[in-house]
């Protein structure tokens, strides 16, 4: 007489595939702790992840989730991953096979993310195939015990192996990258001492007391927006900086070459080309470092070139005219400081770019490891693939920060910040309610490569209000009130809120 073949049921069919899963993604993290941590499946394919997400959705991903993006994205997968993982091992209660090629289809995706990672060497593909041996071992192990009929004290006890040998593996991977992090290295940098300090900040360089942000921005504060999944760990002694392509000489800068030198300090706000009008990614910091115009003219840039190709230690690249690159007057800078203490990791340690005037998707590279004098034509940058623009001058531009919730009914002070790089802010004006435009106060300017703060009293009856808020340059310049999307060159428009006078 037939009998129907066995099979697992349900619960433990769908933990064997979650447990495979988690044995797989440690078992490639506990490689990519020796190898990279970039080489890490999930972070890998993350980062692939991250690199063909179309343009609009990456612009809605940091309107919606800001600097949390990357988190969202990350638990997202992590969803995904497990809610496939559950339907393989459901997909497999009679026989192995399904689970099996789900692991499989899973490493694969791990190695062909790696591979094609431009930061890691055929060395890091050690991570994806260790992903993949231990996934498949233990779901064969795993659904084998399970099917044969084991009991179940022993069944339970081998989930819980299989579990925890994960769970090791994932921590002593992460154990072992952060053992070479760059912590250390940054600690051991010592005190930063320019020869030539930025001028100092007057009292008056911001109204912080009526709700504009501090003239400059902390560190922890300051804002940041990148594609880095995994902060790139890179020690001084092992960070070089290599220029060459179109010049007289290539030359290679290690950390000594570049921390020996004299060392000058500038004031500068950074924005982001994703801020929107009235947006948050905007921040002001003393960097210390040294002239970019004086590194290439040791190299030498020969005529014609064009573009100054820099690249990331993780891969990113961004394209910055050579123009201002090599004019001292920008003062472009390969900062190695930020606000009196080495750069902090997640921005750029040991060296990243500052270009002022310039958003920072072509002139801020963090871990810069690689400078390449070239053409336009000849190479294409992370971002100008994907649709944004050649050059990329930072936009004239003001922001309102008070009042932002409901106020007393009378005079109320209103308040925010404007910057126009290079040029400086002339005036800044506020309109309320559509009534004329009334000149605020301006704070003391520090450097017109930095954001200038204002205020302006108004009188509010009861009841809700609408203001307004536009700047005008040193060349004569008034921001348009025409609104214009980040993409592809920054957003334009003028900021506009409403309070509520009680």
């Amino acid at each position: 007489m037939r009998t129907d073949s066995p099979r697992l049921s349900a619960p433990v069919a769908a933990l064997t595939g979650v447990v495979s899963l988690v044995a797989a993604l440690g078992a490639g993290h506990l490689v990519s702790g020796f190898v990279g941590a970039g080489a890490s499946p999930f972070v890998a394919v993350g980062d692939a992840a991250i690199d063909l997400t179309p343009t609009w959705l990456k612009d809605f991903a940091v309107a919606a989730f800001g600097t949390a993006d990357k988190a969202v994205l990350l638990a997202g997968m992590a969803v995904v991953a497990l809610a496939l993982a559950v339907a393989a091992g459901l997909a497999a209660r009679r026989r192995a096979a399904p689970g099996l090629v789900f692991v499989a289809v899973v490493g694969v995706l791990g190695g062909v993310a790696v591979v094609t990672r431009p930061d890691l060497g055929q060395v890091a593909l050690l991570a994806p195939v260790a992903s993949l041996v231990a996934g498949l071992a233990v779901f064969a192990w795993l659904h084998r015990t399970a099917l044969a009929g084991w009991p179940e004290s022993a069944a339970r006890r081998n989930f819980l192996l299989a579990t925890a040998g994960a769970g090791a593996a994932g921590i002593a991977g992460q154990l072992a990258g952060t053992s070479r992090d760059a912590a250390g290295s940054r600690a051991a940098v010592g005190p930063l001492v320019p020869a030539r300090t930025a001028p100092p900040v007057p009292a008056g360089a911001d109204f912080a007391k009526f709700g504009t942000p501090a003239f400059l921005t902390a560190n922890a504060d300051f804002y940041r927006v990148d594609t880095a999944l995994v902060v790139p760990q890179v020690r001084t002694e092992d960070w070089s900086l290599r220029i060459h392509g179109m010049v007289e000489r290539e030359v290679r800068y290690s950390w000594a070459d570049i921390r020996d030198r004299p060392l000058v300090e500038r004031i500068v706000t950074l924005c982001c080309v994703s801020n929107p009008v009235g947006g948050p990614y905007i921040s002001t910091a003393r960097f210390v470092g040294v002239d970019l115009a004086d590194l290439l003219g040791e190299a030498g840039v020969r005529p014609g070139a064009e573009q100054v190709f820099s690249t990331s230690a993780d891969g990113w690249t961004a394209g910055t005219p050579v123009s201002a690159m090599t004019d001292p007057g920008v003062g472009a800078m390969l900062a190695i400081g930020m606000n009196g203490e080495p750069l902090p990791i997640e921005h750029g340690f040991p060296a990243r770019l500052v270009v002022p005037g310039l958003y920072g998707y072509v002139s801020a590279t963090k871990w810069v490891t690689d400078l390449e004098v070239t053409t336009w034509d000849a190479r294409a940058p992370y971002w100008l693939q994907r649709g944004w623009a050649e050059q990329a001058p930072v936009k004239t531009e003001s922001r309102i920060d008070a009042p932002h919730d409901a106020v007393p009914a009378g005079r109320v002070r209103i308040a925010g910040i404007a910057w126009a790089q290079h040029t400086g802010i002339d005036r800044v004006e506020v309109s309320v309610d559509d009534g004329p435009w009334v000149p605020a106060e301006l704070s003391t300017e520090v450097t017109v490569d930095a954001w200038r703060m204002w205020w302006v009293d108004a009188a509010a009856a009861r009841g809700s209000h609408v203001v307004r808020v536009r700047a005008t340059d040193r060349h004569g310049y008034t921001q348009t009130d025409q609104l214009a999307d980040v993409v592809p060159d920054g957003a334009t428009g003028w900021h506009t809120i409403s309070f509520t006078a009680r």
